[in-house]
């Protein structure tokens, strides 16, 4: 059903977006747009049907792979924040600074939580605030539990509606599908989430003044970094004013501050403002104003041109609804526009380097001109057995690649392949007759195209796919629907295809390290290093360990070692670490596995060499 309830609509949307780049009146613009979001709430509404039935039938695959925490909640909140903006919500992030960073599990998951609760929060609230507080309930070595609370001024939910919150099909009040839309699925896929990564959600409420609907998670910690610490030292007893009228979003802004070193200065209204502006002989290295907060006052203009005097770099946070003519006047006094809700990776680096971009584009309405792109010179083979989906990757990659050749079936296919040689083929994964993956076996064992990426073309989910996408020599997946920036994507990354010739793909395989990564190649980069970085001393602590047959230290580093396999593409290193592992769990004696181990020291020998070589070869590239 997922195939076959998204293919029509990859269709849909593809082409609506397609029509949208043609000559066309502004009534048709917006007939057009109208399809395209109708389309897209549609497969939205699919999504979660599909959702249901998968956690019903306890088929959710969940990932296991290192995310950023902050970094995932701040752009899944910012996606949520232009409706905010337009309701005049205050939108605020407010993470305690005890939890880590970088943990492991399902990232698109977690985010898809939070977008439910976030999303129903400033959709079931007319004015106010919606806030979205983490808090640390528990932390060990391996470990971190977090408890999330979303806070909104919203309509509230008496006692008796809440009892049916969280069940399929069910909404607080039957007139709520009505004024506000929904299947009211989103909940009840949010409860069973929450429950299949091993946590706990809940609401309380109170009609007319709002709700809070918390949820408790365990996240495994991740014992790699994934992003690069940005180093807040140079912050300390810095000077900075801080001007917001908007209570929560001051309180966090300025926790944020305190906690890296700077000297605060706050400022209440407009008069303490033009005090410092006229009267003090103190310079400022930054500033923080609220655009709202200027704006309540009249001409803003004049009272922040007369601070600007007093400040050496002014940031202003933009979270008025008519953004581009309030910024018009202010324009001449501000050096960096944020936008809400700010969160500490944004705000942290602006301060850092506050010359490394303006944040203006966010709020520009000025539609840019197209230029024509230059095609890249590439032969390049779709396979697709609905009409619909063929005609639109063929018009797409005939607007980014030289040559394109389509055709409707798994056979064909095979037989084109064996005709000529292509630099990317693009494959179906469902079709009648020869599906996508017996097309690919074949034209892998018997082709002019053994070594061409084949990019899968799939509408089903791609957790569920992925593992049978991966071996069946598939080189990676495009969803549907599809995507133009991912198309393009994609052709970036495979129109030169890494080949790695001078070690055994058992050993190291690169694929498998992208697969392991959630197809993010400078992640997979980035784990590789870290392995690499590791090896010396695991292979110190292996040996050590044999030589005074420590079982305990040898479990330990062989578990810690075989955690960090999952994530760098090396089988027979993991397969070998497994068989140590198990057999020490066992009871078995050290002497006993003393083979294997030995195995392993010569295996670790080979990954490093094969990790620099691969290292020294993608790290320019990427």
């Amino acid at each position: 059903m997922s195939h076959e309830l998204r293919t029509p609509l990859n269709g849909v949307i593809g082409f609506a977006k397609q029509l949208l780049k043609t000559p066309l009146h502004s009534s048709q613009q917006d007939y057009i747009r109208t399809i395209e979001r109708s389309a897209t709430n549609l497969l939205s509404i699919i999504n979660d049907i599909l959702d249901f039935s998968k956690l019903e039938a306890g088929k959710m695959v969940l990932e296991n792979i290192p995310f950023s925490l902050r970094e995932t909640i701040e752009e899944t909140v910012t996606m949520l924040s232009s409706t905010a903006r337009e309701k005049e919500l205050e939108l605020v992030i407010d993470v305690d600074a005890s939890i880590p960073e970088e943990v492991t599990g399902d990232a698109m998951r977690f985010s898809q939580i939070i977008t439910n609760l976030v999303g129903n929060a400033i959709k079931f609230t007319d004015k106010g605030s919606v806030q979205l507080k983490l808090h640390l309930e528990d932390i060990s070595e391996e470990t971190v539990h977090i408890r999330c609370e979303i806070i909104d001024t919203g309509i509230g939910i008496d006692e008796q509606q809440q009892v049916s919150l969280f069940q399929a099909f069910g909404q607080g009040d039957s007139s709520i599908s009505r004024r506000f839309g929904g299947t009211g699925l989103g909940l009840v896929i949010t409860k069973r989430l929450v429950n299949r990564m091993d946590g706990q959600i809940g609401c309380h409420s109170t009609p007319n003044q709002g709700s809070t609907f918390w949820f408790s998670l365990p996240l495994n910690i991740s014992q790699y970094s994934i992003n690069s610490v940005l180093p807040l030292a140079p912050l300390k007893g810095k000077s900075v004013l801080l001007f917001e009228s908007s209570e929560l979003s001051r309180h966090v802004i300025e926790r944020m501050l305190q906690r890296w070193g700077l000297k605060i200065t706050l400022v209440k209204n407009a008069k303490q403002l033009e005090f410092i502006a006229t009267q003090s002989n103190h310079i400022f290295d930054f500033a923080i104003f609220g655009c709202r907060t200027l704006t309540a006052f009249n001409e803003p203009a004049n009272i922040l041109k007369q601070a600007k005097s007093k400040i050496d770099y002014l940031l202003l946070i933009s979270d008025c609804a008519e953004q581009e003519e309030v910024f018009s006047q202010l324009r001449p006094y501000v050096d960096k526009q944020l936008p809400l809700p700010v969160g500490e990776k944004l705000l942290s680096s602006s301060l850092l380097d506050p010359h490394s971009g303006r944040f203006n584009e966010h709020f520009i309405a000025i539609e840019p001109i197209a230029t024509p792109a230059k095609l890249e010179n590439l032969s390049v083979l779709a396979v697709d057995d609905n009409p619909a989906n063929l005609k639109l990757i063929d018009t797409l990659l005939k607007e980014l690649v030289t040559q394109v050749q389509v055709t409707d079936n798994g056979e064909k296919a095979i037989q084109l392949a064996k005709e000529r040689s292509y630099d990317l083929i693009f494959m179906d994964i469902q079709m009648p007759g020869t599906d996508g993956i017996t097309a690919t076996k074949e034209i892998r064992s018997n082709s002019a195209n053994r070594n061409t990426p084949i990019i899968a073309v799939t509408a089903h989910a791609i957790a569920e796919e992925r593992e049978r996408i991966s071996t069946s020599g598939m080189d990676g997946y495009l969803p549907k629907p599809i995507d133009e920036a991912a198309l393009k994507g994609v052709i970036t990354r495979w129109k030169t295809k890494p080949k790695f010739t001078h070690f055994d793909q058992r050993t190291l395989n690169w694929d498998l390290c992208l697969t392991q990564a959630n197809n993010k190649p400078d992640l997979a980069l980035d784990m590789l290093k870290m392995l690499l970085k590791s090896l010396p001393e695991t292979v110190e602590h292996i040996e050590h360990a044999l030589n005074t047959t420590d079982k305990d230290k040898m479990l330990a580093c062989i578990h810690k070692l075989h955690g960090a396999c999952c994530y760098c593409g090396v089988p027979t290193t993991q397969m070998l670490c497994q068989e140590i592992e198990s057999s020490l769990k066992r009871d078995v004696m050290i002497d006993d596995v003393e083979p294997e181990i030995l195995e392993l020291l010569d295996e670790l020998t080979k990954v490093e060499s094969a990790a620099n070589q691969v290292i020294s070869q993608l790290s320019v590239d990427i």
